[in-house]
């Protein structure tokens, strides 16, 4: 698409770019969560223009967005966030062409350059098995924090699909227990992930230990006097995750409760499943993604340093 021309001038009697924006996210077609980000990451950009004097200007080029980028960098912030803020504004500054109010001054910007591997470890089997047996399930909370463990370490679940799982959600499909989820940017719980014995055994000991529940509750709730029936954080599945590595002296920055996705997806492949098989549990929309577990598997399986001798 040839560039807008439009002059800076045209900018003059407009509303404040603050404003600007409040226009741009109402007319989106989002969900709550990517509104909400796409919020947070403009306010960011939004401070910056009036920590650096730029709030006022109606003459913004490409060379201040590229100074934003650089600012966002000097803060050492994570090649997946200063990515995010960058989409934000992009994708602003998008809809103020389209709008005819100013120019995209952001088209052929790229985000910030992701570093190759993974941002989480992995964990091996011995380690998983020595953080399940640490976790005591002679309480409630025991119980749920176990099978919260075990379900993210066999399936791939991310700590907001744990937090967003219901009590109806653990259906039967061909014969199979299936849990239903919402997964990341989605709407609607509209993919599943298999529940093996080994999985399902857990989570129904912890309901049965609850008593009584409604199809609508929570798979996962707080049992804390403030917070009692409530569906569990991702924060608070977070933290029982890292608590439970802490007690077998797993206590490293790297170890996280989206490590036991990586885990989960690493063993799966090492116990033979197939990239269609592998990408499915995952739920990656691009199999480049899935590939690059199978990528790093091979390169240490077939790594040429075994073949140096001296």
């Amino acid at each position: 698409m040839d560039i807008i021309k439009i002059e800076p001038r045209a900018l003059d009697g407009m509303p404040s770019l603050s404003n600007l924006v409040e226009d741009f996210l109402a007319d989106q077609d989002l969900s709550s969560s990517s509104r909400s980000t796409y919020a947070r990451s403009l306010k960011q950009f939004i401070s910056w223009l009036y920590e650096t004097g730029r709030a006022d200007r109606l003459d913004l080029q490409r060379e201040d967005i590229l100074e934003y980028k650089d600012y966002l960098t000097s803060q050492k912030k994570s090649s997946y966030t200063v990515t995010l803020y960058l989409v934000s504004v992009r994708k602003l500054y998008q809809w103020l062409e389209s709008k005819r109010i100013y120019p995209d001054i952001t088209r052929g910007i790229r985000g910030a350059k992701r570093p190759k591997g993974f941002r989480k470890d992995c964990l091996t089997a011995e380690q998983l098995r020595a953080a399940l047996a640490a976790i005591k399930r002679r309480s409630l909370e025991g119980l749920r924090d176990y099978a919260i463990f075990n379900l993210m370490a066999r399936t791939g679940l991310r700590d907001i699909e744990v937090s967003r799982a219901q009590v109806k959600d653990i259906r039967q499909e061909a014969g199979q227990a299936v849990l239903w989820i919402q997964g990341k940017g989605r709407d609607a719980k509209d993919d599943f992930v298999l529940l093996t014995k080994e999985t399902l055994k857990p989570i129904k000991a912890y309901l049965k230990a609850r008593g009584a529940v409604q199809e609508e509750d929570p798979l996962f709730c707080s049992h804390s006097d403030r917070n009692a029936g409530q569906a569990l954080t991702t924060r608070s599945i977070s933290r029982l995750v890292k608590l439970a590595l802490r007690r077998v002296g797993l206590d490293n920055r790297r170890l996280t409760a989206h490590s036991l996705r990586h885990t989960a997806i690493t063993l799966s492949i090492k116990g033979g499943a197939s990239l269609q098989q592998a990408q499915a549990m995952a739920r990656h929309t691009d199999p480049k993604t899935t590939l690059v577990y199978f990528h790093n598997i091979d390169r240490i399986q077939a790594g040429a340093e075994k073949y140096i001798n001296f």
